[in-house]
């Protein structure tokens, strides 16, 4: 089945030849060294807390800062670990990418709109974002740990998918549109569809993994289950990013072994498309047909478009400063109080033509690291489970790039998290090869 993936014979994994070697990165020892599983447990329990926000339910808590906690519990375990055993803290291409944009957000501060507010949001949110895309990378060097991490966010979709169908059955609405999931990322519907578009595909690419029935009902319940919320959300960017991936991943199995996959998903597809909510295509087609949108929101991200491409215009170096396009935005063309719906304009308005220089580079060296793994697990049994979820974390960063068109999350998790799996999953084919070259020489 792997050999037919990549079109090519099966290869004899056990000899050293036949396993690419890894790309520059770190190097042979760091490479094949997992480090301890203490900051990686401690990863896991920030991302639970960050995605699932215990603290809503248990207000006390809140008081106690628990992702804080465990998230400098988890860089502080990690540093320790490489110093106690003398190992190069790993900084690989993509997180100086990250360290420059974040040095030219600083350098923007003093020719900011707000300087206090830029810099208050620098380091009380992009920092943080940067942060955990390299602890990813340096963490999470495993396969295994590559498969647990998968695995749970996926579980961690559910409470989030289901609490927004729970809402939209209820009518608890804001806005007149559905309440998510009271997390960072997913309080509002376009930050419900966002989150649960990205992470369908480590679904999908683990319902290819797995090899238990139960397991991939399991996996099946939980893909229907977000797709289902993420229609309900009625979020015109859901929309774009959730048609991308499955789109990818259509496209693919016509071309493999699970075609028959790739048709089940079309005849589901059109079965289910008289099941949508009333009024959901109608706002769908507002993303060509602007002017058909009854509520004058398509109009409204429009007009507000056109503003920030005239700021960029204006200040094309050093743009208004790191979260302040939207005072640049009401000084352009009145208050409204709206951010730009679209993640490029953002750094372009908010850190010049400079910024988003920076911040598509790091993007492009993301999927490209995804695209890397992919083909040169392709054809090595072994790194089977890789090559699925490298080809997950492919399609996410692919779909957050055309979403991001259309939505305003450009310094939050939704890029650096998944980002941060892309340098992992480099990582980890680092790790994964070091260890079959090793045991092929000894063979």
């Amino acid at each position: 089945m792997t050999a037919d993936l990549a079109g090519r014979p099966p290869a004899e994994w056990w000899r050293a030849q036949a396993v690419d070697r890894p790309p520059p990165g770190p190097g042979p020892q760091e490479a094949r060294t997992p480090g301890s599983a203490v900051p990686f447990a401690a990863l896991m329990a920030f991302t639970f807390i960050f995605f699932i926000a215990p603290q809503t339910l248990f207000p006390m808590l809140g008081v106690l800062r628990i992702a804080l906690v465990a998230a400098t519990f988890a860089i502080a375990s990690f540093l320790f670990d490489a110093i106690a055993h003398r190992r190069p803290v790993p900084f690989p291409p993509e997180v100086r990418i990250a360290v420059c944009l974040v040095g030219w957000a600083a350098v923007t501060l003093p020719l900011s709109y707000w300087p206090g507010g830029s810099l208050s949001f620098l380091l009380g949110t992009f920092l943080k974002s940067v942060t955990i895309f390299w602890l990813l990378g340096g963490v999470v060097t495993t396969l295994p740990r590559l498969r647990w991490l998968a695995w749970a966010l996926t579980l961690m979709t559910i409470p989030i998918a289901a609490t927004t169908l729970a809402h939209f059955a209820a009518g608890v609405t804001m806005d007149n549109r559905v309440v998510g999931y009271m997390a960072p990322l997913t309080e509002n519907p376009n930050g419900v569809a966002l989150v649960l578009s990205l992470l369908l595909p480590l679904a999908l690419g683990l319902f290819f993994i797995a090899r238990s029935i139960v397991a991939r009902a399991v996996l099946l319940a939980v893909v229907t289950l977000d797709v289902s919320a993420v229609v309900v959300t009625f979020s015109r960017a859901g929309f774009l990013t959730l048609a991308t991936v499955l789109a990818m991943y259509v496209y693919r199995f016509l071309r493999r072994p699970e075609r028959p996959w790739a048709i089940v998903i079309c005849l589901v597809l059109l079965a289910c498309a008289p099941l949508v909510p009333p009024g959901y295509w109608q706002r769908v087609g507002t993303i060509t047909d602007v002017e058909s949108d009854p509520t004058g929101s398509a109009q409204e991200r429009r007009k507000d478009t056109l503003a920030a491409m005239h700021l960029v215009a204006e200040d094309p170096v050093f743009g208004a400063g790191i979260g302040q396009n939207i005072l640049a935005l009401n000084e352009e063309r009145g208050k409204a109080g709206r951010l730009v719906h679209n993640v490029y304009l953002t750094y372009a308005v908010d850190l010049g033509v400079p910024g988003l220089l920076l911040f598509l580079l790091l993007l492009g060296w993301c999927v490209n690291d995804t695209r890397l793994v992919r083909r040169r697990s392709a054809a090595v049994p072994p790194l089977r489970d890789l090559y699925y979820l490298a080809e997950a974390l492919l399609t996410s960063l692919v779909a957050f790039a055309i979403g991001a068109c259309f939505h305003t999350n450009a310094y939050e998790f939704h890029f650096y998290y998944f980002g941060g799996l892309a340098v992992a999953a480099r990582r980890v084919y680092e790790t994964e090869t070091a260890a079959l070259l090793r045991g092929g020489q000894e063979g």
